[in-house]
């Protein structure tokens, strides 16, 4: 019509829109023009079939055309496909008696003419015109040409040389744009654009979802292998290049292969990468539980990642998904917080690379015994229930309702709605966070800096295991490597120090392979933290041990458990003000029994270097030292293993040629004569720096390659190999021993079929005939069971095989030691000496507990005027109470009530032992500690000797184990402290250990478990006098390690100013920092006894000057004349 068009009418496409005319059924008005479509409508609209529509021409004024119109009589095209409709095409359209004609549904709601406006503007018509404005942007100024323009854009996206998904982007890419396989080309198709194309379209229509980009699902770990992999990709593509270029050039003719390809780059990329990789780390070494959190580290920064400035709120925070993936928990505090995280305890990453954690199944409400990982895109659809809540004895879940996480949101839900149910209540923690007991009633902030101080425990002198744990020691301790773990079951050969030698089981010692486990300990060797690293035996010659045992303990461990602190008795109260804002106040028994007592191994390194004016030299004989300076040294200037030493000494004596004379040739004769050479020489030797005090436990000596060893050297290679020749051959003849002793077990009542020492066939073999035989020639016996034969042939070949690898072995080891060493280019000689310090507690040490309560120690008290308790035994630590409620970490508390009642256990099991009571009262002391609450332990099953072993272990403390989230609660430590015979309140009387009265209420008296943390005051005490100053300013350098002073700041200045202290202030300012001639002159005054200053013109005023002058603005101080 002129006015009005028909439009052919789908009535869910009206939903929402405003009607432009009235709309009818038949001839009622359904929707009045103006007002809005709504479901009720469309319901009648469609239940009457209307299926056309009148509209205003106006209506469609703007829309785009669906296909071309062409003209039936010319066959002119009257309009294009997407041409904008407009009064004069429609005018157009109607003069060439076009009746009906396609238009593109667009709204402005839900279905918006993206792409037919951007084709629109879109200038290019062909293929080929597209391929070549791309190529125009992505090459500006370079002439395009077909095949360029073709090479350019299938680079881009569809070769495999040039492009790739990878496995982990195909699978996120079909998983996003709705497929259903994860597998499929690592290159673009045409499909794949489609499909982006319309799921950006969805989105800007509101019908998509936003990824969200801090969800655990959309975020990766990658792994060491795979940076690793990279970074060899790299190195191999830089020889792939320079392959190509020398296969270009002329004389390709007769070249090898070998000559062609130079794998220095391989090798230059993987050291890069190892050697100074922002994520390639010194392994943090303080203790067993610092070392398993450093590998379990994970990080968001380094190459490829984010910076600290740029990352934001969102990227920190806390997830949904984190939940059993990534600890909530620990996390540094400072700049790194929330990109630096922790894996949770049973978390492990899927062949992609995400994050899976582990869920029991759960069928119609019942728990299976069925584990499954879930990654955090599997999780969401799921409804997973708690570890904690109530299950029957068939593991059937009790109430209809349960706590659950469905879509990472809290819910409840019935109970055949679960899927799933985790695995543990500590699956959410990391490691270090799971060991501390009580954490669910510590605040998290507080809980962060306990899990974090954990790991800076300073491994002590005797380690004491915890009275109150969690359960997870044991396990840390044993997967962190420290201790020593039994590779097989069998029985303990011999013992020391050193060693450990196992006789394995004959069933588990397969054929052909050795029947004795030798393993070697450390011995006070340094970590990378300088703590000390020795492991000590904890088994006795003849013990029967299994698989997996624990033989030695290592640092910071006590029976295989991992033990960072020692137990104390403590009380919180407050003592003269000495425990004021976290002070630790500490009875003297404390150090006299050694409690915090550590060793500290350093190592301090000599280099002697080849320079320009002549090699430097380790020696004796230093100019200008006097005797008693070098009586520490031996001939070769090497300081003796077991001096004392202190700052100054001189360790390693070494002199460097100094060359500022320039010799005539006649003088150079003279000196090779006489030998005149203390004169060109300057001391350089190794001292020991200020504040070190120590014992020297080792020397290395390492000498390049051609030049002789010195006799100090000489003698450590030989004490060296032939401590590896005795071990060779303890190791050898154990071996033997044990061969032959199995061979002997075999041979016994068996019967011969001939042998050495007129052995007739048919004889039985006895003992005595194998005594008097020589044990080599047991293997010449020939018996009538074939299958014994081979099994004697194969001990005899396994016998000799041994001796040859032993050989071997000594070989290659006195190959490596007697060879000289790769050192560094220029260097000719290294020595390494390692000092020990032993280290009490004393004020000024940072001390801790496992929930963040941090203090410093203020004052060691003697023990006499210490509160004590009605019995006399008197407390070992003050803590301040007010630490506990601000705080919010009340699990401290907790932990001092149950720490009591293990003790008070404990000496009530000695009391028990001591009084030589019955066995079975014993048997039934110990059946109401272990199965009246918590785990049930059978103890009928252990022998009576067994049960006296026990409870003798038990005289210090029942240790007990209290799991994160699933911990005792106050019903159980009340029946705990009344087994102890103790108050349930967990308070008892003290008295003042100075005036014998009692305080005026009762204290909170308890066990808690304290850490001795790796800030000690030995290594922070620091003064200065003189020393180095920079080079520009004239100032006194900054820090210990630059032997610097403190810097005076401008709030200290106005403290000064505010005091009127103009002299100090002035003294400040000059002789004290950079007014080069007062303090020269300063000293000598001081020298002269007269104490008084000059201050001259400070240098920074005269770096001033230069700086403004630099800037092109000519300055100058003009002094007044007298």
């Amino acid at each position: 019509g002129e006015e009005s068009a028909t439009i052919a009418l789908i009535p869910e496409r009206l939903r929402g829109e405003i009607a432009a005319t009235n709309i009818k059924i038949g001839k009622k008005v359904l929707v009045e023009a103006g007002k809005r479509v709504t479901a009720r409508h469309i319901r009648e609209l469609d239940k009457a079939s209307v299926d056309t529509l009148e509209i205003p021409v106006e209506s469609i004024i703007g829309k785009a055309l669906a296909h071309e119109i062409v003209d039936t009589e010319s066959g002119e095209i009257i309009a294009q496909p997407n041409d904008e409709l407009t009064e004069e095409l429609i005018a157009n359209l109607q003069a060439n008696g076009v009746k009906e004609f396609k238009t593109l549904f667009t709204n402005d709601l839900d279905v918006g003419p993206y792409i037919s406006s951007t084709l629109r503007i879109d200038s290019t018509n062909s293929r080929l015109e597209a391929l070549v404005e791309i190529y125009r942007m992505m090459r500006p100024g370079e002439p395009p040409t077909k095949e360029a323009a073709e090479k350019l854009f299938d680079n881009l996206f569809f070769t495999d040389e040039r492009y790739d998904l990878s496995a982990v982007g195909r699978m996120k890419f079909n998983r996003r744009v709705g497929r259903e396989e994860v597998t499929g080309s690592g290159t673009l198709s045409n499909d794949d654009i489609l499909e982006v194309m319309k799921e950006l379209i969805n989105i800007r229509n509101g019908k998509g979802v936003i990824d969200d980009i801090d969800h655990l699902g959309n975020r990766r770990v990658r792994s060491v292998g795979e940076m690793a992999e990279n970074q060899f990709r790299v190195g191999l593509v830089r020889v792939e290049r320079a392959v190509k270029e020398r296969l270009t050039l002329a004389e390709a003719d007769n070249l090898m292969p070998q000559e062609l390809i130079n794998a220095k780059p391989v090798s230059a990329a993987i050291k890069e990468f190892f050697g100074s990789s922002q994520l390639s780390q010194f392994m943090d070494q303080n203790n067993p539980l610092s070392e398993v959190t450093h590998k379990r580290r994970i990080s968001a920064l380094g190459p490829g990642g984010l910076t600290r400035e740029r990352a934001g709120f969102e990227v920190r925070d806390v997830h949904p998904t984190h939940y059993g993936r990534v600890c909530p928990i620990e996390t540094p505090e400072g700049p790194n917080i929330g990109l630096i995280n922790s894996l949770a305890v049973y978390a492990r990453t899927n062949d992609y690379g995400f994050l899976e954690t582990p869920y029991r199944k759960v069928v119609d409400g019942r728990i299976t015994d069925e584990i499954e990982y879930l990654s955090a895109i599997d999780e969401s659809t799921y409804v997973i229930a708690q570890a904690n809540i109530d299950v029957d004895a068939d593991g059937f879940i009790i109430e209809d309702l349960v706590s659950c996480r469905h879509m990472n949101e809290f819910m409840l839900s019935a109970r055949d709605k679960v899927d799933y149910i985790d695995v543990s209540a500590k699956q959410i923690v990391s490691v270090a966070a799971s060991i501390i007991p009580f954490l669910e009633h510590d605040d998290a902030n507080r809980a962060l800096m306990g899990s974090n101080m954990q790991r800076q425990a300073v491994p002590t002198l005797k380690a004491d295991k915890p009275l109150v744990g969690t359960g997870m020691e044991r396990t840390v301790a044993m997967d962190s490597g420290v201790t020593v773990v039994a590779r097989r079951g069998g029985v303990i050969d011999s013992v020391d120090a050193g060693r450990i030698v196992v006789r394995a089981n004959d069933d588990e010692a397969e054929a052909g392979q050795s029947g004795v486990d030798i393993y070697n300990l450390t011995k006070y060797t340094r970590s990378n933290q300088n703590t000390c690293i020795n492991q000590r035996p904890l088994v006795k010659s003849g013990d029967v041990i299994a698989r997996g045992d624990c033989l030695a303990d290592g640092p910071s461990t006590d029976m295989g458990d991992l033990a960072l602190g020692q137990n104390m008795r403590i009380a919180f109260m407050p003592w003269n003000g000495y425990n004021f804002e976290d002070s630790i106040l500490i009875s003297e028994r404390v150090v006299d029994e050694d409690r915090f007592t550590t060793i500290h191994i350093q190592e301090l390194t000599c280099i002697a270097r080849d320079t320009k004016l002549g090699s430097e030299e380790i020696t004796a004989d230093i100019p200008n030292v006097s005797e008693s300076a070098l009586g520490k040294l031996d001939e070769s200037g090497i300081v003796y293993i077991g001096a004392e030493v202190k700052p100054g000494d001189i360790l390693v004596g070494k002199v460097t040629p100094k060359g500022e004379t320039q010799l005539t040739p006649e003088e150079k004769l003279l000196r090779a004569i006489f030998g005149d050479k203390a004169s060109d020489v300057k001391d350089t030797s190794l001292r020991v720096s200020s504040s070190v005090f120590g014992t020297v436990i080792g020397v290395q000596v390492f000498t390049r390659d051609g030049l002789e060893k010195d006799a100090r050297a000489q003698s450590i290679e030989d004490s060296e190999l032939s401590q590896i020749r005795m071990d060779l051959k303890d190791q050898q003849r154990i071996m033997e021993d044990d061969a032959f002793a199995r061979v002997a077990r075999m041979l016994q009542g068996k019967t011969a079929q001939g042998g050495p020492a007129n052995l007739k066939s048919g004889d039985k073999i006895s003992k005595g005939y194998l005594e008097e035989l020589e044990r080599e020639k047991w293997f010449e016996i020939r018996l009538k069971d074939d299958d014994a034969n081979a099994a004697l042939e194969a001990i005899s070949k396994q016998l000799k095989d041994q001796k040859k690898s032993f050989d071997e072995q000594f070989e290659t080891k006195k190959k490596k030691l007697t060879q000289g060493d790769d050192l560094a280019p220029g260097v000719l000689k290294m020595v390494k000496v390692y000092l020990a310090v032993k280290r009490r507690i004393q004020p000024g040490d940072k001390m801790a507990g496992r929930h963040g309560n941090k203090g410093v120690i203020s004052m060691i008290v003697p023990v006499e005027d210490m509160p004590h308790d009605e019995n006399g035994e008197p407390v070992d630590i003050l803590l301040n109470p007010l630490g506990v409620p601000s705080r919010m970490n009340v699990g401290q508390v907790l932990e001092t009530h149950l720490g009591w009642a293990a003790k008070g256990l404990g000496i009530k099991i000695g009391e028990m032992i001591d009084a030589q009571k019955k066995i079975a009262d014993i048997r039934k002391f110990l059946d109401k500690i272990y199965n009246k609450s918590g785990k049930s332990e059978d103890l009928d099953s252990l022998s009576d000797e067994e049960i006296i072993a026990l409870a003798k272990n038990l005289r210090k403390g029942v240790p007990m184990a209290t799991p994160v989230f699933d911990g005792a609660d106050e019903k159980e430590i009340d029946y705990m402290l009344e087994l102890a015979g103790l108050p349930t309140s967990g308070q008892s009387v003290l008295y003042d250990g100075r005036t014998g009265e009692a305080f005026d209420r009762p204290i909170t008296v308890g066990y808690m478990y304290m850490l001795k943390l790796n800030h000690l005051v030995d290594d922070k005490m620091h003064a200065r006098s003189t020393g180095p100053y920079s080079l520009v300013t004239q100032q006194p350098l900054g820090g210990k390690a630059q032997f610097g002073g403190q810097r005076f700041g401008e709030m200290e200045v106005w403290a000064l100013e505010a005091y009127g202290a103009t002299h100090t202030l002035q003294e400040m300012l000059t002789v004290k920092s950079d007014d080069v001639n007062g303090r020269t002159k300063m000293y000598k005054n001081i020298v002269d006894g007269n104490h008084s200053m000059d201050p001259g013109m400070p240098e920074s005023f005269n770096v001033l000057i230069k700086e403004i002058r630099a800037l092109g603005i000519d300055i100058e101080l003009e002094l007044e004349q007298e």
